[in-house]
């Protein structure tokens, strides 16, 4: 099977051939339609001291089970997150980690919506916005933001506003139902808000604190990281929640599993459109981490093996 590698610090990466692997005990061997490109695994092979396999959102078809398994069986369609080789013919997914597609549903669509609809989903639960309240989005273009913006519109928020880093993405980010978009680099962001979700961290750790109402929630899902003053939470009674999905997954499988099943029926019922910016192939997977890096998507970038 084909499978991206690479070799050191920053790249470059490259197609090799490899054995396809097998699947252990409570792990499905999965022949992958679709391959989501996220943040942090782009920001992995700049950052990290030595190399990792390229893992990530996959869907697919069930091709082998391993020992143990018991939800799923051959030829079954799932979705889910890969921590070994993702970028590849063949992946291997835990259980754990599976939800099945429903009929009628694209790889693409399942690949975009499910992980990154997830986070966003988990963030917003975070947040706990109360009904009229308003919330702000940052990274509004990206493969969770995007959705992030349609789910806080669906749970009743007053107000939705996206922030982007080109103001060419406002469009965009309107059009998936904000009321409005600012830009990162804007010496004000309009009117406090009651909650934001922070997908970018860093720097912007404090224009969004900054942004908040007096007992505003900043939730931080973004593996930036960044720095925050307790002086600046203190003078407003702010707060901040660190959100990440990998510690629901692994901890609640039932609530994982609510979430899942409340995402599919809001892209059922057409509430929840998750958009795709591009689809490369294995072999364009540097072009694909150049569009993340850039920061140049609006909505999900996927590979398509």
């Amino acid at each position: 099977m084909r499978r991206v590698r690479y070799d050191s610090t920053g790249g470059p990466l490259f197609l090799e051939e490899a054995p396809v692997p097998a699947p252990g005990p409570g792990e499905l061997l999965v022949r992958c339609k679709a391959v989501g490109v996220t943040l942090p695994v782009v920001r992995k092979v700049t950052e990290a001291a030595e190399p990792i396999p390229l893992g990530g959102e996959i869907a697919g078809r069930v091709v082998a089970v391993g020992e143990g398994v018991t939800r799923f069986g051959t030829g079954d369609r799932v979705t889910g997150l890969c921590f070994g080789h993702g970028y590849a013919d063949f992946a291997v997914l835990h259980e754990t980690m599976a939800s099945p597609v429903p009929e009628g549903v694209g790889a693409v669509d399942a690949v975009a919506l499910v992980r990154s609809g997830l986070v966003a989903f988990g963030a917003l639960e975070a947040a706990r916005p109360a009904p009229g309240e308003t919330v702000l989005v940052t990274a509004a273009a990206s493969g969770v933001g995007h959705l992030a913006v349609q789910l806080a519109r669906a749970r009743g928020a007053g107000r939705v506003i996206g922030a982007v880093s080109d103001p060419a993405k406002a469009d965009f980010v309107r059009s998936l139902g904000a009321d409005d978009c600012v830009q990162y680099a804007d010496d004000s962001w309009g009117e406090p808000v009651d909650c934001v979700l922070d997908g970018v961290g860093g720097d912007l750790l404090t224009p969004a604190l900054a942004a908040l109402a007096p007992h505003g929630r900043l939730v931080a899902y973004s593996s930036g990281g960044g720095a925050i003053r307790a002086y600046d939470l203190l003078v407003g009674a702010k707060s901040v929640i660190g959100f990440q999905m990998a510690l629901i997954a692994r901890g609640r499988p039932e609530l994982y599993e609510r979430w899942r099943q409340e995402l599919w029926r809001l892209y059922g019922e057409g509430i929840l459109r998750p958009a795709v910016h591009g689809e490369f192939t294995l072999g364009d997977a540097a072009r694909a981490h150049a569009v993340i890096e850039s920061r140049a998507n609006l909505g999900k970038v996927v590979l398509r093996p």
